[in-house]
């Protein structure tokens, strides 16, 4: 456990702390009386409560719209089911800015909506919260779908034949048991549409903006740290709280009903009823999911003398636009391959030695039933590895730029500054998809190789990694899209000869002209692509327990 404690403690806490520290403290001394400064403020005021209304709104209308397709998933079975379950996935691994540039796409200012009855929906609260259902829609089908088919099913039969009707069953037996998994599938979308960044920068225009959004807007325009801080402060203070629940509802799920393969639950549709609720799904995916990305590729190759590869061809000239970069933008996916492998490499032996750590023996309650100190450890561990999906990632890197610039930590020259700021938002990935499997191994089998005189690390190459080598290759595709994708932090460190793809696109689209546009859109179709075939790459070597991603 030393290494990941080690590695958080450097390029996780101490520049949070860092730079919350430089905006609270004035001549040594801590100014907290500039938390009623800054919460008394009107503009910030209307943050807080814009970021907070949008980010319960967008939670509720993703369960309403993803919680049908749970169930389809969960409990039928029909042709192209594994494929559609792949791209199903897509949004969840796609970067914000790409997600972003889909919709302006779709319902922006010369967008498809625009073109065909001039209706724009940019700068619109709609635009938001249907942006963040197409990102998380996945959440809540893996989540509450990965348990939905694996109850028993003859549980909610029993209750039908004692006398119990269709709804009264299924919601005195199946909704309990779904209970802790549609709970914490809800907190997962409210803790990634509460720290939204990218999707509220490009769609929200001038008029809304997020916690995370402000932060940004503080820093890196205004250089108001103070506000910064706080604002920081008061977002951290809500991730942990969600977090918290988050991980009581996690603990509820794994004492759930008894449980069955999956396989012995699906079935081919039945009736008119189930017919037409997989027909609506399709329907779903194909207009919320699908037709966001296909406007994104046909925005790609809409030139302005017609369809080609204009926009395409122009991303290997540096002098092309209007001097945006000093680099071609084409340079930008060589960049973001690089680092993206880098961060994989380092999240795998981060998050393979966390997980590792949070499985070893003697962490059960003890005779007495009490929680062991080091069980507990353990798990507040476990919790705040999780923290940088929902600590704010602006405040992450600025705070590399800060604190990262001195012996021995003198990094701020380094190509590997981005890789390690990346690394920090794979290493969860990492760890969710490694521990399922890391708990199934059976201890007995450790034990008797220990016995025969194996070294531990003899035991963990002949015991352990043949059985989670699956779950590793997984959790390396997770690693590498999720690092592809971050933008927040790197938007501060990346240098101007070595942009990565999502901070070309941001730099693109701040720009007015259309081939900025639409080289805007060709390089977020290139990020599209590549982050969709890693996922569809690890989706081939996925089994039903390869974790809770």
């Amino acid at each position: 456990m030393a290494v990941p404690l080690a590695f958080f403690a450097l390029f996780f806490a101490y520049p949070v702390v860092a730079i919350v520290g430089r905006g609270l403290k004035d001549g040594g001394q801590w100014q907290l009386g500039r938390f009623g400064a800054v919460l008394s403020d009107p503009d910030v005021v209307h943050v807080l409560w814009f970021t907070l209304w949008q980010a319960a709104a967008s939670t509720g209308l993703t369960l309403l719209i993803a919680l049908p397709g749970a169930y389809v998933f969960a409990r039928f079975d029909f042709p192209g089911k594994r494929l559609l379950r792949a791209v199903v996935a897509v949004p969840f691994v796609l970067p914000t800015v790409v997600v972003g540039s889909a919709f302006l796409a779709l319902v922006g200012r010369g967008g498809l909506l625009d073109d065909l009855w001039g209706l724009r929906l940019d700068s619109s609260v709609w635009a938001i919260l249907l942006a963040h259902v197409f990102f998380n829609y996945a959440v809540v089908v893996r989540t509450v779908g990965g348990l939905w088919g694996q109850l028993d099913p003859r549980q909610e039969e029993a209750a039908r034949v004692l006398g119990a009707g269709r709804f009264a069953a299924w919601r005195r037996v199946t909704l309990p048991a779904l209970g802790p998994a549609v709970a914490a599938a809800a907190l997962m979308v409210f803790l990634f549409t509460f720290t939204s960044f990218g999707v509220v920068q490009i769609l929200g225009g001038p008029t809304f903006s997020t916690l995370e959004v402000e932060i940004y807007r503080q820093t890196a325009d205004f250089l108001d740290l103070p506000t910064a801080a706080v604002l920081t402060m008061i977002q951290f203070a809500a991730v942990l709280g969600v977090l918290a629940l988050h991980a009581w509802t996690v603990r509820r799920r794994e004492s759930t009903l008894r449980l069955v393969a999956a396989s012995q639950t699906a079935h081919r549709p039945r009736g008119r009823g189930q017919w037409a609720l997989l027909w609506a799904t399709l329907l779903v995916i194909a207009v919320l999911l699908i037709t966001p990305l296909v406007v994104l590729v046909e925005r790609s190759f809409a030139g302005p003398d017609g369809y080609g590869a204009v926009f395409y061809e122009s991303l290997r000239s540096a002098g092309a636009g209007d001097g945006t970069f000093v680099v071609a933008p084409l340079e930008a996916l060589w960049n973001s391959l690089a680092y993206g492998a880098a961060a994989t490499g380092i999240a795998l032996v981060v998050g393979g030695l966390a997980a590792a750590a949070l499985t070893l023996p003697g962490l059960s309650r003890g005779p007495s039933g009490r929680i062991p100190m080091a069980s507990r450890f353990v798990r507040g561990f476990d919790a705040l590895l999780m923290l940088p999906l929902g600590v704010s990632a602006v405040t992450v890197g600025f705070g590399f730029l800060i604190t990262l610039d001195e012996p021995p930590l003198d990094l701020r020259a380094s190509w590997w500054l981005v890789p390690l700021a990346q690394a920090l938002v794979g290493v969860p990935f990492v760890v969710r998809t490694m521990l399922p499997v890391l708990r199934a191994v059976d201890g007995r089998l450790r034990e008797a190789a220990a016995v025969l005189g194996a070294s531990p690390w003899r035991v963990w190459r002949e015991v352990d990694l043949p059985m989670v080598r699956r779950a590793l290759l997984i959790a390396a595709g997770f690693a590498f899209a999720v690092s592809l994708g971050e933008f927040g932090a790197t938007v501060f460190i990346a240098r101007p000869d070595q942009p990565t793809l999502p901070v070309a696109v941001a730099r693109l689209l701040g720009r007015a002209g259309e081939l900025n546009y639409g080289q805007a859109m060709a390089l977020s179709t290139i990020l599209m692509v590549v982050c969709a075939g890693a996922l569809l790459v690890l989706e081939r070597a996925r089994t039903d327990h390869s974790g809770e991603f």
